[in-house]
C-alpha cells in the first residue's frame, strides 16, 4: 500500500490544554525512570565501567529515532498521533499494528509500575501490598479522568523532582571526585584498576546496549501528548533536538560519576548505584532520599502509562481500528472509557500478583520485551519512505530534517536490527524477544482479520 502523506486522525474532541512547560517536562520525565535509578546497577555489574559506552550507543540510537520523529512532525503538522506517523509513511496496516502494539506495551506497564510502587510503599508502612497497589491505581485513575492538564501538572512535578535529584547528585558527585583527588586519591582509578575499562570484554559492552536501551525509551510520549498541546509541532521539533542533551546529562554523566566513585564489582544488581555512590561519599541520608525519588519515578511512569494507553486507544478508535464507543469523551474532554480499561488492567495485574507474586511480575516484565524496538524500526522505515516521497526542493525546505540522510536513517535501522538480534541470542533477554514476536504475530493476524471482514 503506498504511503498516505496527508493521513490524519480525528482528534477534534481532545482539548489543547497542555502548556509548553508541561510538554517539556513530559519529554524529560519520559526518559528518567526507575531504570536509571535502580536498573542501571545490573548493567554496570554486567559490563563494568565501559557501561558508559553502552549508554552512549543506546542514547545515540534513540536520538536518531527522535530526530526522525521530529522531521515527520514538522513535515506533517496535521498528524498528531505517534503511531499515525507510521500510518502516513507505510499505510493503514502499519498504523493498526503499531497502534495496538504500542497500546499493549504501555498497558503492561500499568500493573508493573503499580506492583513496584506498592512493594516500595510496603517497606515503609505495614499495609498489604495489594491494598497499596489498589490505592495507587485509584489515585492515578482519578488524576487521568480529571483532564489532560491534570496529567500534565502531575507529570510536571514528578519530572521536576527527578531532574532536581539528578542535578543534586551530579553536583555532589563532582564535589566528591574533586575531594578524592585533593585528598591524594586517583580520581579515575576505579575506571581501569580492576580488569581495565572493559573488564568483561567488548562484547559485554555491545550486550549492554540491549539492556540499557529500554531504560531510555519513553521520550516519544511527547508525540502522544502533542495532540493536546497548544503548540504540537514546536513541541515535537524541540524534542528532536534536545533529547540527546538530556540523555548525555542525566544518564552518561551520572554513569561516569558512579563508576568513578564506586568500584564496579561492588555495585549490587537491584540496588541503586546512586545510593551507593552517595553513601561512599559519606552522605548517610542518601538511602532515604533516593527511595523517595525512586517512588516518584515509579508514580511518574504509572501516570504516563495511564495517559498513553487511553490516548492511543482513542486514536485507534477514531480510525475505526478499535470499538467506536472508545471515541466518546467525558465532559472534561477525556476518553474516560479508555482510562478505565487501563485501571481494570492494573487492578487485574495486582490481583494476579497477590496470588503468585514472583511468577506474575516476571511474566509482566517479559510480556512486551522488544515491542518498542519494533515500533522504533517502523518509525525509521516510515521516515525514509516519507522523505523519499518528497522532491529535492521540498526536502530542502524542511525546517527540521534528519542529518546526512539517508545514511543516518539506514544506520539507525541497522542499529535497531542488531539490538533485536542480540536480544534473541542473549539468554537473559530471549524470553522477552520471543514474547514480543508472539505479540507481533497476534497483531498481524488481527489486521488480516480486519481486512477480511471489511472485504466481505
Amino acid at each position: 500500500m503506498p504511503p498516505v502523506l496527508t493521513a490524519t486522525a480525528t482528534h477534534s474532541g481532545l482539548r489543547r490544554v497542555l502548556a509548553t512547560r508541561h510538554v517539556t517536562m513530559i519529554s524529560m520525565g519520559g526518559i528518567i525512570g526507575a531504570g536509571l535509578f535502580v536498573g542501571s546497577s545490573a548493567a554496570i555489574a554486567a559490563a563494568g565501567p565501559a557501561i558508559v559506552i553502552s549508554y552512549l550507543l543506546a542514547g545515540g540510537l534513540i536520538f536518531l529515532v527522535m530526530r526522525m520523529l521530529g522531521e515527520m512532525a514538522v513535515a506533517l503538522p496535521d498528524v498528531q498521533s505517534f503511531t499515525d506517523f507510521m500510518r502516513a509513511g507505510l499505510g493503514d496496516w502499519a498504523g493498526f499494528i503499531t497502534g495496538w502494539l504500542y497500546w499493549y506495551f504501555w498497558i503492561v506497564v500499568v500493573p508493573v509500575e503499580a506492583i513496584a510502587g506498592a512493594q516500595l510503599l510496603h517497606s515503609w508502612v505495614a499495609v498489604p501490598p495489594w491494598l497499596l497497589g489498589a490505592g495507587l491505581m485509584l489515585v492515578m485513575t482519578g488524576v487521568n479522568l480529571m483532564s489532560a492538564r491534570s496529567y500534565g501538572e502531575f507529570e510536571y512535578w514528578f519530572a521536576l523532582v527527578k531532574i532536581t535529584a539528578i542535578l543534586i547528585f551530579i553536583a555532589l558527585a563532582i564535589a566528591g571526585v574533586i575531594a578524592m583527588h585533593n585528598g591524594g586519591q586517583s580520581s579515575w582509578a576505579h575506571l581501569s584498576d580492576d580488569g581495565g575499562f572493559a573488564p568483561r570484554g567488548h562484547l559485554a559492552v555491545l550486550a549492554g546496549v540491549t539492556t540499557v536501551i529500554f531504560a531510555l525509551t519513553g521520550a516519544e510520549i511527547t508525540a502522544v501528548a502533542a495532540a493536546e498541546s497548544r503548540e504540537p509541532v514546536r513541541a515535537l521539533a524541540r524534542l528532536s533536538t534536545t533529547v540527546i542533551t538530556r540523555i548525555l546529562l542525566f544518564y552518561v554523566v551520572s554513569m561516569v560519576l558512579i563508576v568513578t566513585i564506586v568500584p564496579w564489582r561492588q555495585v549490587v544488581p537491584g540496588h541503586s548505584p546512586f545510593t551507593q555512590a552517595l553513601e561512599l561519599l559519606h552522605y548517610r541520608w542518601a538511602g532515604a532520599a533516593l527511595s523517595v525519588v525512586i517512588l516518584t519515578a515509579v508514580l511518574s511512569c504509572l501516570n504516563s502509562a495511564f495517559y498513553v494507553t487511553s490516548r492511543v486507544l482513542f486514536a485507534l478508535a477514531a480510525r475505526g481500528d478499535a470499538p467506536s464507543a472508545l471515541v466518546r469523551l467525558n465532559a472534561r474532554g477525556v476518553p474516560s472509557r479508555s482510562v478505565w480499561m487501563g485501571s481494570v488492567a492494573g487492578l487485574a495485574g495486582i490481583a494476579a500478583a497477590t496470588l503468585s507474586p514472583q511468577g506474575v511480575f516476571a511474566f509482566l516484565v517479559n510480556a512486551s520485551g522488544a515491542l518498542i524496538l519494533f515500533i522504533y524500526l517502523l518509525t525509521v522505515i516510515a521516515q525514509i519512505r516519507l522523505r523519499r516521497a518528497r522532491s529535492a526542493a521540498e526536502q530542502d525546505q524542511l525546517a527540521v530534517k534528519m542529518w546526512l540522510f539517508p545514511w543516518t536513517s539506514y544506520a539507525a535501522a541497522a542499529g535497531i536490527v542488531v539490538v533485536l538480534v542480540a536480544m534473541a541470542f542473549t539468554s537473559a533477554l530471549t524470553s522477552q524477544f520471543y514474547a514480543s514476536v508472539v505479540a507481533i504475530a497476534v497483531a498481524c493476524a488481527a489486521w488480516w482479520m480486519r481486512l477480511r471482514r471489511t472485504r466481505i
